[in-house]
C-alpha cells in the first residue's frame, strides 16, 4: 500500500502566485488544495485532511492573521505565512498567533520547499512521539498529547507545537544553556537566520504564561548572547 502524500493548502488571492505555488509544491509531490478567501479555506479543511496551510496575509475579507488565529485554535497542523510585507510586526504576530515559520514576497521557491518540508517532517515525528508524555515542575503540569498547560491555580492554557517543543527542550536541559539555533532547530528543523525574532517571540509568549500565576518564579533565564535556561524545579 503506497504512503499518503502530505497534503498542502494553499491560501492565496493572487491566481498567478497561487498557481506558481500549487506547481511548485505538486512537483516536490505534494497533494495541493487552493482557497482564496477565509470562506473558500474553512471548505476545503472540512473536506480534506490537510497537513501544512501555506497562507498569504493579506487576504480579502479577514486578512491572513484573523484566519491563522481560528485555524491554528481548531486544528492541529502546519502554517506558513507568506507577505508581501516586509514588516516585522506581521511576522512578530503571525508567530504568537501560532505561525511555523514565514516568508516575504519575493521568496526562493526551494527556500519554501525545504522550509515546507521541515515543518512536515516536524508533524510527523510529533504524532509519533509518546501520547502520555506528561511534565511537572512548580506546580505547572505540561500535557505533551493535547499540548495544554495546567497553572498552579487551574487554569488550563492551550499553546501552539513550537512552544511546546521549545519548553520541553528547555526543561530536559533543566540548568544547562539552551542556544537560540538548538531552539530554532528544535521548534522548526531549520537553522537560525539573521535577524530573526523567531526565538524570542516564543520565549516572550512561554514567559507571559508564566507570568499570569503571580506566585511563579522567573522559570526561563536570559543568557545574553547564548540563549536561553530552565531554572524551575521538576515536581
Amino acid at each position: 500500500m503506497s504512503m499518503q502524500k502530505p497534503h498542502i493548502l494553499i491560501v492565496e488571492d493572487e491566481d498567478v502566485t497561487r498557481f506558481s505555488l500549487r506547481n511548485l509544491f505538486e512537483a516536490e509531490g505534494y497533494q495541493i488544495s487552493e482557497a482564496i478567501d477565509g470562506e473558500s479555506m474553512d471548505k476545503a479543511l472540512k473536506n480534506n485532511t490537510i497537513n501544512l496551510v501555506v497562507m498569504d496575509i493579506n487576504l480579502p475579507g479577514k486578512n491572513g492573521l484573523l484566519l491563522a488565529r481560528e485555524l491554528t485554535n481548531n486544528h492541529d497542523l502546519g502554517l506558513i505565512f507568506l507577505t508581501g510585507r516586509d514588516s516585522d510586526i506581521d511576522k512578530i504576530l503571525g508567530l504568537e498567533i501560532g505561525a511555523d515559520d514565514y516568508l516575504t514576497k519575493p521568496f526562493n521557491p526551494r527556500e519554501l520547499t525545504i522550509r515546507a518540508r521541515n515543518i512536515l517532517s516536524r508533524l510527523k515525528q510529533s504524532k509519533s512521539e509518546p501520547k502520555d508524555s506528561v511534565i511537572k515542575f512548580n506546580q505547572w503540569t505540561v500535557d505533551g498529547n493535547s499540548r495544554k498547560m495546567t497553572s498552579p491555580t487551574g487554569e488550563v492554557i492551550a499553546i501552539p507545537r513550537g512552544e511546546y517543543r521549545a519548553l520541553r527542550l528547555l526543561i530536559e536541559n533543566i540548568g544547562q544553556i539552551v542556544t537560540r539555533q538548538e531552539l530554532i532547530k528544535e521548534m522548526t528543523g531549520r537553522d537560525l537566520r539573521s535577524n530573526d525574532r523567531t526565538v524570542d517571540v516564543t520565549i516572550r509568549r512561554l514567559r507571559k504564561h508564566f507570568e499570569q500565576d503571580e506566585n511563579s518564579p522567573e522559570l526561563i533565564n536570559t543568557i545574553h548572547g547564548e540563549g536561553y535556561r530552565f531554572v524551575g524545579t521538576l515536581d
